[in-house]
């Protein structure tokens, strides 16, 4: 499958994502050093509250690249504006208060990263909307620590000018702001816990997939076919190799049926190859799609009806979210490991 127009445009954002992973460890460093030099004890506690929503959201972060299901690295404009930003918080150059402002700014550049990403998904395609779904938190929290840091810099600019501190009622406007906010826009928001179980993730990852499929049986656009079946073979591929190293050799002392699990991929990857081999174009093309929903719709059946449960009745919530950490984790290098054969 040759690279096609909507290829470039998924490849370019997951080049966004990269950036947005690349300056939320930023954001995280920034945050550790204020903590570290600043003296007023409700300041700290404001930036140790950032901190723990943005190394939070560097793994919502993770979850969402992952989940879209394009790899790809930051641009170097993007690196070497981290490094000399880095630079800058670590020297003596800036005072505390151009520091935060630096800060602020860069709160602002992922904020509107973040929506341009969810703008562009609805342009590009549904499986993308629902890829970048978790994202939304991480655009909802950095707005409001836009709002907060607005009072932080009031605070840190009065003294820096004055000596003194600002008249009372900066916290107070600063939750209004956030309440208000949150009133136009939270309800759309989907929050997400620190950690995925593996049960949310691999649910995730079907419900994308039957999206792909209803993208592609709307349309008979050879080359709209091409792009949205590229998706889906990765995806498939991906999760079915992820599953077949991480998840069902953990369930198998528990859930007697794994074998068949493993038989059904088996059968799904064949479809997939031969379908890989045709032509968009072709009369048999959307026929054999029909086939591969069939097998994947009815694997899905016995993972949500009967492992799912298994799952649920012999693991804690940790031990649910560790195996959807390593399952994430081999979806990534498995991902990184098809890019380089493409």
């Amino acid at each position: 499958m040759v690279a096609t127009l909507e290829d470039t445009k998924r490849q370019a954002i997951a080049t966004k994502l990269a950036d947005m992973k690349a300056v939320q460890n930023l954001l995280i460093a920034n945050e550790q050093l204020f903590i570290n030099s600043c003296s007023d004890s409700e300041l700290r506690d404001r930036f140790r509250d950032m901190l723990e929503d943005d190394r939070k959201n560097l793994g919502v972060l993770e979850t969402t690249i992952v989940q879209y299901g394009v790899q790809s690295e930051p641009k170097e404009t993007t690196t070497k504006m981290i490094e000399a930003v880095h630079k800058l918080m670590k020297g003596s150059e800036l005072t505390m208060f151009e520091k935060v402002g630096q800060h602020e700014l860069l709160k602002h550049q992922q904020t509107m990263a973040g929506m341009l990403v969810h703008k562009a998904a609805q342009v590009v395609g549904a499986d993308i909307e629902a890829a970048i779904t978790p994202l939304n938190t991480v655009n909802f929290e950095n707005r409001a620590h836009q709002e907060q840091l607005k009072g932080v810099l009031e605070i840190l600019g009065v003294r820096e000018l004055t000596g003194k501190d600002p008249d009372q009622g900066v916290w107070a406007r600063v939750q209004d702001a956030v309440a208000a906010m949150s009133g136009i826009i939270g309800g759309a928001v989907t929050r997400t816990k620190d950690e995925m179980n593996i049960v949310e993730i691999i649910t995730m990852d079907h419900r994308k997939v039957d999206t792909i499929f209803m993208e592609i049986e709307k349309t008979e656009d050879p080359q709209k076919l091409q792009e949205f079946f590229g998706q889906l073979y990765k995806d498939l591929s991906v999760h079915a190799e992820a599953e077949e190293q991480i998840v069902y050799p953990a369930v198998r002392s528990y859930y007697t049926d794994t074998q068949e699990l493993y038989d059904e991929q088996a059968e799904m990857k064949q479809i997939l190859a031969k379908i890989k081999a045709m032509n968009p174009s072709s009369a048999d093309f959307k026929a054999q799609i029909k086939l591969l929903k069939t097998a994947v719709q009815d694997h899905v059946k016995q993972e949500e009806g009967d492992m799912f449960p298994q799952i649920r009745r012999n693991l804690s919530e940790a031990q649910m979210e560790q195996m959807a950490t390593k399952f994430k984790a081999a979806k990534s290098t498995i991902q990184q490991e098809m890019a380089k054969m493409s």
